[in-house]
Order: structure tokens, then C-alpha cells, then sequence
């Protein structure tokens, strides 16, 4: 059976959608300290890249190392949901979900990193 929220269309869809994204925003926000150690980095991290001395394209990639991480904590957290939706029993394949989750979010910090030395040592 389709969702019933899957009916929506044109400009209807488009406002729903992003209502339900600034839920999400919210929620991880609120619920994860990941997430809001994350955005306190990017608060610092977007601005300097902004400011910095850098060609157009080094800072798109600062911006996008930056945002990348944003993204990949917001996919390990709902990885983390779903899961714990299922049960909260320790299970092992709960529990590669949320290490490979968790290395997803390392990688991604990684990245970062290595885009921001790249780009200010030239």
C-alpha cells in the first residue's frame, strides 16, 4: 500500500518537503550531541572558509568538506533511529549498522580535515 503522504504534488510537495527537513534539522539538533558539536565546528568552519584568501574553488570545497559532515552525521543518526525502532536489544548486526554508521562519520571528518590542509597549504 502507498504512503498516503506520497500523494502530494507540485508547490504542496515542495512545502511539505521542507518542513519535514527543518523537522529533521530540528530533531538531530535536540537529540544528538554529535550532531550539535558538528554544528558548532561548521558555525566556526563556514565563516573562516568564507573569509579566507582561497580561490572560488578551494572554497567551495572548504564549504562542501564542511557541509559533507553535516550530511553524514544526519544519515548516521538515522541509521542509529531506525534501528533502535527495532529493538534496543544488543544485536550484532545492530551493531555493524552503527559502527559502519559511525565510520561513515569518521571518514567524512577525515576528509574534511585533509580539504582544509590541502587547500590553506596550497
Amino acid at each position: 500500500m502507498p504512503s498516503p503522504y506520497k500523494g502530494k504534488t507540485g508547490l504542496r510537495r515542495l512545502i511539505n518537503a521542507c518542513g519535514y527537513s527543518l523537522h529533521g534539522l530540528r530533531a538531530a539538533y535536540r537529540m544528538e550531541d554529535a550532531f550539535r558539536q558538528e554544528v558548532a565546528l561548521a558555525a566556526v568552519l563556514i565563516p573562516a572558509a568564507l573569509l579566507l584568501p582561497v580561490a572560488a574553488t578551494g572554497r567551495a570545497l572548504l564549504l562542501a568538506s564542511v557541509m559533507l559532515v553535516l550530511i553524514v552525521e544526519l544519515l548516521n543518526s538515522a541509521i542509529e533511529a531506525a534501528v533502535d525502532r527495532i529493538s534496543l536489544d544488543n544485536h550484532e548486526l545492530a551493531k555493524v549498522a552503527k559502527d559502519i554508521g559511525s565510520a561513515a562519520v569518521m571518514l567524512s571528518l577525515a576528509c574534511m580535515a585533509t580539504v582544509w590542509i590541502v587547500v590553506l597549504l596550497g
